[in-house]
């Protein structure tokens, strides 16, 4: 590492470790290793795990309890984080991942624990919260910008949305891609599905993420290949029977639900001629880099977000029609189809890198240490009453 301190580092705000549930998961579990392979102190608070070790891949773990409430849960046990790190040694850098999490930011500043704060995605669009939700996570971005001595964005889309609707700097940091260098194979002839044999989606059932469109236009085409669709919708059981009500008397719609086998997970995503990826909301987004390892080509939502990580290497769709249009033009052309794959694996493999990723929160970790701090200049920043968009796709890449 460049600046040889050894540094006390604390993440707050997720599951914690071992990673078994999301993208924050993920890289605290895949950073805070780095970190602490490197020689720092690294403390990871944690909820819920079935693991109850206090090391965990040389980080430090401390399991504090949440409230089981959807609306609660994350906030509650962020809360007892803080107050936790306001009675040990003051971190050197605290990393808290989830905008929502804002309002304890003022307990680590009473401590004097720099701290920078993951945005994640545009939280608010979800329709799993109600206007009182969504309310309070636009009201919590604005308050964790006035509060935090960082901001971190995970796609050059948020960073641009922080800056337009706030004239604040964020530090643009990505999530790292799992390479699969072979294929697994296991599970998937067992699901009686054959490599290259099937198109894929993995994402949770809510409408922001398209699979009601995904299995619409599936349906309206004439794919030879069965479409296998992975997830389920915690909070939104209308939108589930909707896609259920669409997938209906069509065999070559499979709803497997969800699959908690990361082996199996693995196997489905190397083993599809297609990933249709129909996430639009967040920035970039671990299920799309998940794939893209893989060496998957993708059918990819035609946002920003999607096409800034696929570099353009892919099929884009904007509604059912156009899911139709393009698993045709996948299946009409395997060669094509298994050349985009390769692509987008060369892609995560070079700009995807889970050890610059570390690089990156270590740098700045560094900074906050030392003192760096966007808080006097954010801290009166006010919201525009102008409404933001992402920048549209061009024309000439669809």
């Amino acid at each position: 590492m460049s600046n040889s301190k050894r540094l006390t580092i604390a993440m707050v705000g997720t599951r914690g470790v071992p990673a078994a549930y999301g993208g924050f998961e993920t890289a605290v579990e895949e950073v805070g290793r780095r970190l602490a392979d490197r020689g720092h102190d690294v403390v990871v608070y944690t909820r819920g795990s079935e693991h109850r070790e206090k090391e965990y891949l040389g980080m430090k773990v401390v399991h504090l309890p949440a409230v089981p409430v959807k609306q609660i849960e994350t906030l509650s046990h962020t809360g007892l984080s803080a107050l936790h790190l306001c009675f040990r040694r003051r971190p050197d850098a605290t990393f808290v991942f989830n905008a929502a999490n804002s309002p304890f930011l003022p307990l680590l500043r009473l401590r004097r624990a720099p701290v920078a704060l993951h945005m994640d995605g545009l939280e608010w669009r979800r329709s799993k919260w109600g206007p009182r939700g969504r309310a309070y996570y636009r009201w919590a971005e604005q308050f964790g910008v006035r509060t935090a001595d960082a901001l971190i964005a995970d796609a050059p889309g948020i960073a641009d949305y922080y800056r337009h609707q706030f004239d604040v700097p964020t530090e643009m940091i990505r999530y790292g891609a799992p390479i699969l260098e072979e294929l697994p194979e296991r599970g998937v002839a067992e699901m009686g599905l054959t490599s290259g044999g099937y198109h894929l989606v993995v994402a949770r059932f809510e409408p922001e993420n398209h699979v009601l469109e995904i299995v619409e236009g599936y349906r309206d085409s004439d794919a030879k290949l069965p479409l296998v669709v992975v997830g389920s919708a915690p909070y939104s059981a209308g939108y589930t029977q909707e896609i259920q009500r669409v997938a209906e008397g069509d065999e070559r719609i499979r709803l497997v639900g969800g699959v908690y086998d990361q082996e199996l997970l693995d196997a489905l995503y190397a083993n599809a001629m297609t990933y249709l990826h129909g996430h639009s909301v967040g920035g970039t987004n671990p299920s799309l880099l998940r794939a893209m390892g893989a060496g998957t080509a993708v059918i990819g939502f035609d946002v920003p977000f999607n096409r800034e990580v696929l570099d353009g290497n892919g099929w884009f769709f904007t509604d059912a029609a156009d899911v139709a249009a393009q698993v045709l033009a996948a299946e009409a052309d395997p060669d094509l189809t298994a050349s985009r794959g390769k692509i987008v694996q060369e892609i995560a493999r070079t700009r995807f890198r889970w050890d610059d990723v570390a690089d990156e929160y270590e740098a700045l970790a560094h900074r906050l240490a030392e003192g760096s701090s966007i808080h006097r200049s954010a801290r009166r920043a006010r919201r525009r009453t102008t409404d933001w968009s992402p920048a549209p796709a061009d024309p000439a890449t669809r």
